[in-house]
């Protein structure tokens, strides 16, 4: 019944006319309540806590017909927070005050936009404790980078006061509150930096949704998707969202690899205790990669073990993969099987308008400088891996900086015709960038991927690993293994070279040229 009173509530607010209660509903007359509505209402809202009073500044109580209270709000988030995890302890109290079972129906009035002062952001809360909560709060999600609303899953939680920002929460963390040297994670890689588009949307609401109700919310998630869509990126940011949420909240975040590697160690020292400690005395696992454990039998092992404590233990795992777990051939079934229990999701290639977004974000952040038109001329060309589109933007203003020219499309098109994929393009592969690079330096390939550590050896191999990152799709662990490193060596190399590439021009030119090389020598293969 009130689905019907809602609809004719819309229908007189479109009109612009302010709606009372029907008289008569096809049924009985109901006498007006001797308890006013806007009163209780007013004093429901007043005792709740400040940042929950914040969603219900702007709402309107509509009337009371039978046993549903009408309530407008201004928005259709503050509706749906209202709706979620606000409705049952509103619905408690109001029940108590009139006596009897009372229900909320929500309906949007955008005329109350006006009255509504902006909702409260985590930056604004200046309330927070050291004690870790009791259960998991639902807060307001960080605003997507596209401004857009995005649908956000709710929980019918209990709420507690808005959390600081991720920098006051590493500011004032209790002493025994890890560090982000100990969890690992990114601090560029937050939610806020995060561009969601068409292609990523679900998989950011559900990371949302788990990084506010650990352990709740989907247990296990896993995100599958080709390299340099942005998995990575949601592992860190549900790792920084949940540190700044619940204080002395114990994150971990490690690739598939180096998971691998410390219980190989913890074998050969006798220290398996003291890894198990490490991996299931947390509350929130993030493990990059999870394929890498194919047809290590040991180890997923291991992995089976600590997985199944943290879940009974009601402790949230996140995992990536390039792959659904259905196509884990080389996993065990029981790993996939286990996989399989809370919610997999997968991130697509970005579309025009979110490569182009993304662009924005990356200037932003970096203080790039380039026009529209170059920002929109990549995002059309480069199509597939967001790693790269960022690389073709940094390249663009790297030599605009060390040539001294203002960034165009003309200058856009001469530094990115090596990079913008032909009708026919071959592909390329590491082994050829490997050789291609040996010989432009004039080593062996031996040396390239070998031990030693000589000045010229290590420019030429971090050149390597770069382009590696840059020209194919293989993940940091796969370009390692090529050079008989670790994943942490290509990362540094990776950075390393693209600050070079924006300081020094021979760096510059020496990238380009073995570039071309490399793409005229596919070409002729």
């Amino acid at each position: 019944m009130h689905n019907l009173w809602i609809k004719l509530w819309n229908q007189s607010v479109n009109r612009g006319v302010h709606a009372s209660a029907p008289a008569q509903w096809g049924e009985e007359e109901v006498e007006n309540d001797p308890v006013d509505l806007n009163t209780v209402w007013t004093s429901v809202v007043d005792a709740l806590q400040p940042n929950q009073r914040a969603w219900l500044r702007a709402s309107e109580p509509v009337t009371l017909h039978e046993n549903t209270a009408i309530i407008a709000v201004a928005n259709d988030f503050t509706r749906g927070q209202l709706e979620g995890r606000l409705r049952a302890q509103l619905e408690e109290t109001l029940t108590e005050r009139f006596g009897r079972e009372i229900r909320i129906a929500v309906t949007v009035n955008p005329a109350l936009e006006k009255e509504s002062a902006p909702l409260p952001t985590i930056e604004e809360s200046t309330h927070f404790t050291d004690a870790a909560p009791e259960t998991f709060a639902s807060p307001r999600a960080p605003e997507p980078s596209t401004g857009d609303p995005v649908w956000m899953p709710s929980h019918n939680v209990v709420s507690l006061p808005q959390p600081p920002a991720y920098e006051e929460r590493e500011r004032y963390a209790a002493p025994g509150m890890n560090s982000s040297l100990e969890t690992r994670l990114n601090p560029k890689y937050t939610f806020e930096t995060f561009v969601i588009g068409s292609s990523n949307r679900f998989p950011h609401a559900a990371a949302v949704a788990v990084a506010e109700a650990p352990g709740k919310a989907y247990n296990p998630l896993l995100v599958y998707g080709e390299s340099g869509l942005g998995k990575t990126h949601l592992l860190h940011a549900i790792g920084h969202y949940v540190r700044s949420l619940y204080s002395g909240a114990k994150v971990r975040y490690v690739s598939s690899e180096e998971f691998t590697n410390e219980f190989i160690n913890a074998i050969r020292d006798d220290r398996q205790d003291r890894f198990k400690r490490k991996y299931r005395d947390v509350d929130v696992l993030l493990i990059d990669d999870i394929q890498f454990l194919e047809g290590k039998t040991q180890t997923q092992e291991e992995f089976f073990h600590t997985f199944n404590t943290l879940h009974n233990a009601n402790k949230q795992i996140v995992l990536t993969s390039d792959r659904p777990p259905k196509l884990l051939e080389a996993l065990e079934d029981r790993l996939r099987n286990r996989f399989e229990w809370g919610l997999i999701t997968d991130v697509q290639a970005p579309d025009l308008e979110t490569r182009i977004a993304i662009l924005r974000k990356k200037a932003a952040m970096d203080r790039l400088t380039a026009p529209p038109d170059v920002l929109e001329f990549i995002a059309s060309k480069i199509q597939t891996n967001i790693r790269e589109l960022e690389g073709a933007l940094i390249r663009v203003t790297a030599f605009a900086n060390l040539n001294r020219q203002e960034v165009d499309m003309t200058l856009a098109e001469i530094v990115l015709k090596d990079l913008i994929p032909e009708g026919g393009e071959p592909e390329i592969t590491s082994p050829l960038i490997i050789a291609q690079t040996a010989a432009y330096f004039g080593v062996s390939i031996d040396d390239l991927c070998g031990p030693s550590r000589g000045r010229h050896l290590v420019m030429a191999r971090q050149i390597s690993m770069y382009l590696c990152r840059e020209l194919t799709s293989m993940s940091l662990p796969q370009i390692g293994k090529e050079f008989g490193r670790d994943h942490t060596t290509v990362m540094y190399a990776d950075r390393k070279i693209n600050q070079l590439l924006a300081e020094r021009r021979a760096v510059f030119n020496q990238v380009s040229e073995l570039t071309n090389r490399i793409k005229m020598q596919a070409r002729s293969s």
